[in-house]
């Protein structure tokens, strides 16, 4: 697919933001997921070298406890009869963990859902519920960007646990200082090193941080949405709880609102880099194969991430 440049795609009258409804097709389910092509399989595949896999998911109950107000996860195991075991899981938010932001999640005010659907939807199978990246499959090159690691390295003051605005320019120099060129149709990981500064927090701690989170992530702003759009990824994923900088400055805007419902594009929260991160690091490369199985719940807003990563 030939995708036009962030400038060149058209406005939502009232909003004047950019969508891409007619690059990818008034009917499409899919935005950016469509990107993961047979050939791009292919090129992901050629990234293996040792068959190692990685584990990208934290456990379904961390976050402990959970953040924005979500209710814990209870699993149950029981007796079926005196040799069989079985269980079952209440309290499931599908978006409580390492998860995916489905295209039904976040709507343009009045504009609609992706591709311009104006109303909410209905339980069940229909317009853009996760189904549709299930039966598509989320396989494809990963390229991580390392950004914690790119702070440090460089002697930037910084901590995951704060609301520090990753701009367009440090994503960039990130990129630089790995040597990384991120290609169309790559699944874009960033790690800001959350997963590990929220591990260190104490018990006490974490319970204090779940009512009132606050966290590094990327600036919501008409600059970050153009260099995402032009590298053209079929997915952005992070480590943080929300990928964008939690709290948002209300004049620069939501990346959320810019992105999944005008441009398409898939969001993962909570991944796991932790381990990815020095494993490619010691090889001296940030490409790799990765894939991701969503649950295959019809009409489904959100998925656990069910990713990893094989090197």
């Amino acid at each position: 697919m030939n995708l036009p440049d962030y400038d060149d795609l058209p406005l939502i009258d009232g909003l004047q933001l950019p969508h891409a409804w007619d690059v990818f097709g008034r009917d499409d389910d899919l935005g950016s997921i469509g990107l993961l092509t047979p050939e791009r399989r292919l090129e992901a595949a050629a990234l293996v070298r040792s068959g190692e896999v990685v584990n990208l998911s934290l456990p379904l109950d961390e976050p402990d406890p959970p953040l924005f107000g979500r209710k814990p996860l209870a699993h149950d195991i029981y007796n079926l009869d005196r040799n069989t075991l079985d269980d079952s899981v209440d309290s499931l938010f599908m978006q409580a963990s390492s998860q995916w932001d489905g295209l039904r999640h976040i709507r343009a005010r009045e504009h609609g859902y992706w591709t311009g659907i104006p109303d909410d939807f209905e339980k069940g199978r229909g317009r853009l519920g996760i189904e549709h990246w299930v039966e598509h499959g989320i396989v494809g090159c990963g390229a991580l960007l390392d950004v914690a690691r790119y702070m440090a390295d460089t002697g930037r003051d910084y901590d995951p646990l704060s609301p520090f605005a990753v701009t367009a320019e440090i994503l960039e120099a990130t990129a630089a200082h790995q040597g990384t060129e991120l290609r169309t149709g790559d699944m874009l990981c960033i790690r800001f090193g959350w997963v590990e500064a929220y591990r260190a927090l104490s018990p006490e701690a974490r319970a204090d941080y779940a009512p009132k989170v606050q966290h590094s992530g990327l600036e919501g702003s008409e600059a970050m949405a153009r260099r995402l759009w032009n590298w053209h990824p079929a997915s952005i994923t992070c480590d943080n709880p929300a990928v964008e900088v939690v709290p948002g400055d209300p004049k620069i805007g939501s990346l959320h609102r810019r992105m999944i419902p005008l441009l398409g594009m898939a969001f993962g929260e909570m991944f796991d880099f932790s381990k990815l991160s020095e494993k490619l690091a010691a090889r001296g490369d940030w490409r790799f194969m990765m894939t991701a199985v969503p649950l295959n719940l019809p009409g489904a807003v959100g998925s656990p991430a069910n990713a990893i990563a094989v090197l």
